[in-house]
């Protein structure tokens, strides 16, 4: 029972933890209630959205005319990496997760059970590292504007991409090593769950759920706060120009950077909060744990959904470019030929200029 109990990674077999409590919690047993047709259809929603939403911006992104300053192409990088990573994470992930709601056991095969959990993570992870990047990238093109066009060139940007990548995979090692397709639970012998299975070691497995946690998000959220924290204090104290203009851009990036801390701060904090409540303590079985744990599904799965409107469709250049790109001859006359947009995306520039460049 200790097992269903702390089997509570992101994308886990929560028909488990209904089994577990269907005397208690549910009038029937597991694939009878109502929860097996809403919260499918409410993760088909969010996966919608954010399937949808990544997509477009690959095809804008892949469209674009190269060319343009290395900064620009940096930071295209960047936004293609993250979309990459959140399509990668829905896809491995919501899927899976409606099926266990929907279904009364594991049906993919062992095969699955590793791989898809093992992917889940390691594209979370770059989705979460992709971000942390992209805030470093943010403060080095504002306080260090000088030195921003050498640092900020497409070949680092790349090996930054190839080291994220990197270390997500590596980090996600442990996932694949003890996710196990198991069977003979007391409620339901004869059915197949995927789950955490770390034998005789509890020490080890907490030791990666506290590393994860901080790596994961802990980590991430101080270097995301501390690098716009340090664009804003640059662009009160170090832009001269008062004007009615310069105050509204300056106004418009801390709201921007508040929206980008208080999304990441909130669509991953009830995920980790279960996770380590579970680890060093008593997670509860009942409907209230239940419900707070589908709110942690949708939170960290809107997550992926929000950010290509955060980073990329804020942008009026990037608004442009999906005109641009979707221009239909029909409908809507497409841009004369020396005025197409190049687009950048890149967000908390010390101006917020709207100018094509």
């Amino acid at each position: 029972m200790e097992e269903v109990v702390t089997n509570v990674t992101l994308c886990t077999t929560d028909v488990v933890f209904k089994q577990a409590n269907a005397s208690s919690c549910w009038p029937s047993m597991p694939g009878a209630g109502p929860e097996t047709v809403i919260i499918p259809v409410l993760f088909g929603l969010i996966f919608l959205l954010g399937i949808v939403g990544n997509t477009l911006v690959l095809v804008v992104l892949g469209r674009l005319p190269s060319g343009g300053r290395p900064s620009r192409s940096a930071t295209n990088i960047f936004i293609l990496n993250l979309s990459i990573a959140d399509f990668s994470f829905l896809l491995f992930c919501v899927p899976f997760q409606a099926t266990i709601y929907s279904l009364p056991e594991w049906i993919f095969g062992a095969f699955f059970c590793k791989w898809v959990h093992y992917l889940a993570m390691a594209t979370m992870l770059v989705s979460i590292f992709t971000l942390v990047a992209m805030s470093v990238d943010r403060y080095i093109a504002v306080v260090h504007a000088k030195r921003s066009l050498c640092i900020r060139s497409k070949r680092n940007a790349t090996l930054g991409v190839g080291v994220i990548w990197l270390l997500s995979l590596l980090f996600a090692i442990p996932v694949a090593k003890h996710q196990a397709l198991l069977s003979g639970h007391q409620q339901a012998p004869n059915s197949s769950f995927c789950w955490e299975h770390w034998p005789g070691n509890l020490a080890a497995k907490q030791m990666y759920k506290v590393t994860i946690f901080v790596v994961g998000y802990l980590l991430p959220l101080v270097l995301i706060t501390c690098c716009y924290t340090k664009v804003l204090y640059h662009l009160h104290k170090k832009v001269k120009n008062i004007s009615r203009k310069s105050e509204r851009s300056k106004r418009k990036t801390a709201q921007t950077v508040l929206l980008v801390v208080a999304v990441f701060l909130i669509s991953w904090l009830p995920h980790h909060i279960i996770t380590m409540w579970a680890e060093f303590g008593q997670f509860p079985l009942n409907n209230t744990s239940f419900t707070f744990r589908i709110i942690s599904h949708c939170l960290a799965y809107g997550n992926s959904c929000i950010n290509p409107i955060i980073y990329a469709f804020l942008s009026e250049n990037f608004r442009n470019a999906c005109r641009q790109v979707f221009a239909c001859k029909f409908l809507l006359q497409p841009a004369p030929a020396d005025k197409l947009v190049r687009i950048r995306v890149e967000n908390f520039s010390t101006t917020h200029s709207t100018t094509n460049v």
